[in-house]
């Protein structure tokens, strides 16, 4: 076995809340309903730089914070589900009065106020989905420095998780430059 550093990061404020249903099947949905999510991160590598450190913690935080920012008070909607369809009315190009969602699936329908929906481009609004979406805006400041994989939880509610793993692009050699040196 290879040895690996490991930097996990789950701070008390890498958390959102929002409204969803999971949809089973083209007749088969959850009721609308919400939760409390928490978010946490893992680096790993097997190597650190000059100054003993495997990642920016620092920007690692931000990128966590921004993902549960984007999501936190918002209706999700899966935009790329088979099942559901979305529509948009009103709102300064659409007609008289606010900008509405409307989403359909099977014989129920809803209206939202658009500045509350997110519609992500997923097939299912799930904790395994989001798991993946926020690896992916994470991984885009993960990635470089020595760390080869990222590591990101989402707990929908206490004992209800999924972990979404993947490698990053190969690093760069950790020696010779500190993390956040400029590059010339």
């Amino acid at each position: 076995m290879t040895p690996t550093f490991s930097i996990r990061l789950a701070k008390q404020d890498f958390k959102f809340s929002v409204a969803h249903f999971t949809i089973f099947g083209p007749a088969s949905a959850e009721p609308l309903h919400g939760h409390n999510y928490r978010l946490a991160l893992e680096v790993e590598g097997e190597a650190v730089d000059e100054l003993g450190l495997l990642a920016d913690c620092d920007r690692l935080k931000r990128a966590a914070r921004a993902a549960c920012a984007a999501l936190d008070d918002r209706l999700l909607l899966p935009e790329a589900s088979p099942h559901l369809a979305i529509g948009k009315s009103g709102g300064k190009h659409g007609g008289k009065g606010p900008a509405t969602i409307a989403a359909r699936f099977a014989r129920r329908e809803y209206r939202f106020p658009e500045g509350e929906v997110l519609l992500l481009p997923v097939a299912n609004v799930t904790m395994e989905l989001l798991a993946r979406w926020a690896w992916q805006r994470i991984a885009k400041v993960a990635r470089g420095g020595a760390v080869q994989t990222l590591t990101v939880e989402i707990e929908e509610t206490p004992g209800q998780l999924c972990r979404y793993r993947a490698p990053l692009a190969a690093p760069r050699p950790a020696k010779g430059r500190a993390l956040g040196a400029q590059r010339t």
